[in-house]
C-alpha cells in the first residue's frame, strides 16, 4: 500500500495547503482587516449569555447557561428560598409570562447576581436582566420582544429614573424648612 493513499497523508496534504506561512506585509502599507468583516454580525455564543439589568441603585447580572435542567439562582441560593415570596415571583415573572420562555429555560440555567439598592430594586433589576437574556436566547426574538413590551415595558426597558439629592435649605431635595415667624 503506497504512503501517498492512506487517509492520513491526504490529511497532511490538506493541513499543508491550510496552514502556509504569512508573507510578510511591506512597512509602507499597514495592516488593514478587510471592510467586509465590519459588517459581519455578533455570533451568539452557546456557551453563556451574559445580561445587565437596573432599576434605581441595583444593578443586576444574569448569566444564561445552555445545557442546563432549569435552575434558577439568585445570589448563590436557589431561588425557591427567596422570601417574601412576592419578590421571588418579580423575578421569575419573564419566565412565567410566556411559554416560549418556559421552553428556554427547560433547557438552560439562569444565575442572577445583584448587587446595591434595596429588595425591590434587586428583584427589579433581577426581571429586567432575565428578560433580557431569554431575548437573546429565544430563537424569534421579535415576537417575544413585542409580547415582553405588551406584558410590561419595564421587563427590556430599563427605568432611568433615579433617586434625587438633597440639597442644603431643606430637609429633602425639593422640600424647603418650614417659615416661623416668631
Amino acid at each position: 500500500m503506497p504512503k501517498e493513499n492512506t487517509p492520513i497523508s491526504n490529511l497532511d496534504k490538506e493541513l499543508e495547503t491550510l496552514y502556509q506561512p504569512k508573507v510578510q506585509a511591506s512597512r509602507a502599507q499597514p495592516n488593514r482587516k478587510p471592510a467586509a468583516s465590519k459588517q459581519k454580525k455578533k455570533a451568539v455564543s452557546k456557551k453563556n449569555l451574559v445580561t445587565k439589568g437596573k432599576r434605581k441603585r441595583a444593578i443586576a447580572r444574569a448569566t444564561l447557561s445552555y445545557g442546563g435542567t432549569g435552575r434558577v439562582t439568585f445570589n448563590g441560593m436557589d431561588i425557591n428560598l427567596v422570601k417574601p415570596s412576592e419578590i421571588r415571583d418579580m423575578i421569575l415573572e419573564p419566565i412565567t409570562a410566556t411559554s416560549a420562555a418556559g421552553d428556554i429555560m427547560r433547557t438552560s440555567n439562569i444565575s442572577i447576581n445583584v448587587y446595591g439598592g434595596g429588595f425591590s430594586g434587586q428583584a427589579q433589576a433581577a426581571r429586567s436582566a432575565v428578560a433580557k437574556a431569554i431575548l437573546k436566547a429565544s430563537a424569534s426574538p421579535e415576537s417575544l420582544r413585542n409580547l415582553y413590551m405588551d406584558y410590561d415595558r419595564n421587563l427590556l426597558i430599563d427605568d432611568t429614573r433615579r433617586v434625587e439629592p438633597k440639597k442644603f435649605r431643606g430637609p429633602k431635595a425639593r422640600a424647603r424648612f418650614q417659615k416661623s415667624y416668631r
